[in-house]
């Protein structure tokens, strides 16, 4: 499906990228920024990766894999278009945002309720992953922002919606099993 033959091609040296579907836009465009961000969240969980191991290593690199669908979703601008390559416009799914979902009611049931907020840290893939959790709402919010003037696929949404709360979890999962967590304490400084 993919072939890199070239890595630079010099079409965008004055500011435009292609699209999946071959249309040019600007590179400052909310498409682009949406997708952009999805590429750097992906890019963070390589970082969160290098301190996980087993179960946890396999979920944030099946992630990481939906991330490139998402990816490709959002860079396909007609959300009602088949390919012109002759293969399937590949779509996040429904099924994807359940995934997380039967994870996160997993990881929860191993928690015990939060009884303040707080801070991002602890361990070291705690902290990465709560960047990344940052990161995915960032990329939520250029997703909606880029829905109200354009296409955009519903399930890409509420999947990156889903996807922040997964990885507050798994934080909390992080920091041994949320014993760890780092506790807000309101007005601590004053």
């Amino acid at each position: 499906m993919v072939v890199l033959n070239k890595i630079y091609t010099k079409t965008g040296d004055k500011g435009e990228t292609a699209l999946a579907d071959g249309s040019r836009v600007a590179k400052h465009s909310l498409r682009v920024s949406a997708y952009g961000t999805v590429d750097e969240l992906n890019s963070q969980l390589g970082v969160a990766r290098l301190h996980a191991q087993g179960d946890t290593a396999a979920a944030i690199e099946r992630i990481q894999n939906d991330l490139f669908d998402l990816g490709a979703d959002l860079a396909r601008p007609d959300m009602h278009k088949d390919s012109e390559a002759g293969y399937p416009v590949l779509r996040v799914v429904e099924t994807q945002t359940e995934r997380l979902e039967t994870e996160i009611d997993a990881m929860i049931a191993r928690l015990e309720p939060l009884r303040s907020f707080i801070l991002p840290g602890g361990s070291a893939l705690a902290a990465y992953l709560h960047v990344a959790r940052t990161v995915a709402r960032r990329a939520e919010r250029d997703a909606t922002a880029l829905a109200l003037d354009e296409d955009v696929n519903p399930h890409a949404i509420k999947y990156l919606n889903r996807l922040s709360d997964w990885f507050f979890c798994a934080a909390r999962i992080a920091n041994d099993d949320g014993r760890s967590d780092v506790l807000w304490v309101p007005g601590a400084n004053r």
